[in-house]
This record gives C-alpha cells, sequence and structure tokens, in this order.
C-alpha cells in the first residue's frame, strides 16, 4: 500500500439556465472557461498529473475536466465520465472513490455541489464548507488502498480558489 493522492474539484462557474435547458447541459461561463484554463495551468506549474480523471458527464463538469486535462497536457480521450457523479449523494461518490483501481496513486474527481464538498469534509473531518467553483481540495491517504477510504480517513493538503492563483 501507498500513499493516496485524491483531488476533488468542482466544476467551472457556468452560465444560469436558459428557458426550457436541462441542468444536466448547462455551460461554462467566460469567467468558468478562465478560472478551469488558470487552474490546469497552475497544475502544469506545480507538476501534479493525475493518473486518472473521473468526471461527472454534464457538460459542465466535462468541459472543467477536459481544459484541466488539455493544460497537463493529457489526453482528454482518456477522461473516464462516470455517470453516478451527477446528483450524486456522498454514499455514491465514496463508492466511486472505493472502487478506484490501486495502480492509480494521483486522482481528479470533478463533480458538483453539494456532494463534492460534503465528501471533502466526510473523508477529512475538517470543517472546508462549500467548495467554491473551480475549487481544488487535496486529500491524501496513508498507506491505504482506495477500498479503504472512509469517514476521517483522509488529511486535507490544501483547498485552492481561482481567486487564489496569483496570475
Amino acid at each position: 500500500m501507498s500513499d493516496l493522492h485524491l483531488y476533488l474539484l468542482r466544476h467551472a462557474r457556468t452560465l444560469e439556465r436558459e428557458g426550457n435547458q436541462h441542468d444536466f447541459d448547462r455551460f461554462l461561463s467566460p469567467v468558468g472557461l478562465q478560472n478551469a484554463t488558470r487552474m490546469g495551468i497552475y497544475l502544469k506549474q506545480n507538476s501534479i498529473d493525475f493518473d486518472i480523471i473521473v468526471s461527472s458527464p454534464a457538460d459542465r463538469a466535462r468541459k472543467t475536466a477536459e481544459l484541466i486535462a488539455e493544460q497537463i497536457k493529457k489526453d482528454t480521450k482518456t477522461i473516464h465520465f462516470n455517470e453516478e457523479i451527477y446528483e450524486a449523494s456522498v454514499r455514491n461518490l465514496l463508492k466511486t472513490v472505493n472502487s478506484l483501481k490501486n495502480m492509480w496513486e494521483n486522482v481528479l474527481i470533478v463533480g458538483h455541489n453539494p456532494a463534492i464538498s460534503y465528501l471533502a469534509e466526510y473523508l477529512t473531518g475538517e470543517a472546508i464548507g462549500s467548495i467554491t467553483t473551480c475549487g481544488l481540495v487535496h486529500l491524501t491517504f496513508k498507506n491505504m488502498s482506495w477500498d479503504m477510504v472512509g469517514e476521517k480517513s483522509g488529511n486535507l493538503v490544501s483547498y485552492l480558489t481561482p481567486d487564489s492563483l496569483n496570475f
């Protein structure tokens, strides 16, 4: 067993829903596009890469994941879209984490509030609050396999927001 790194990213800022547009199909706003790109640049500048990116298939999460992947020079075709992340409960998100392959030590999950925030707090026991759009939480799990990850088993390393990036 090794140390695992889980990055939880809330999708970037969206446009308001138009007319009868389904929530699933909401697009990123210009600010959201910029913030997702900036977060990807930050990850690249800090040599943070992922063995796998798992994302909700909702348009706003998919586009956020793709922008991150492009900046860190990861093929966007390797992003795994998991329908259970959209409108997920903490239990469903934890099931996704617990089913990750142990050969993946650095994982990014792109999802939605409130579940992504609740999961971060559940796994760490920390009061993180509502993760902002395009906010990135980094958790570590010492000497564990993914199927062992559970309540208060992780450590909060950092919580980055687009506004905290210095560029």
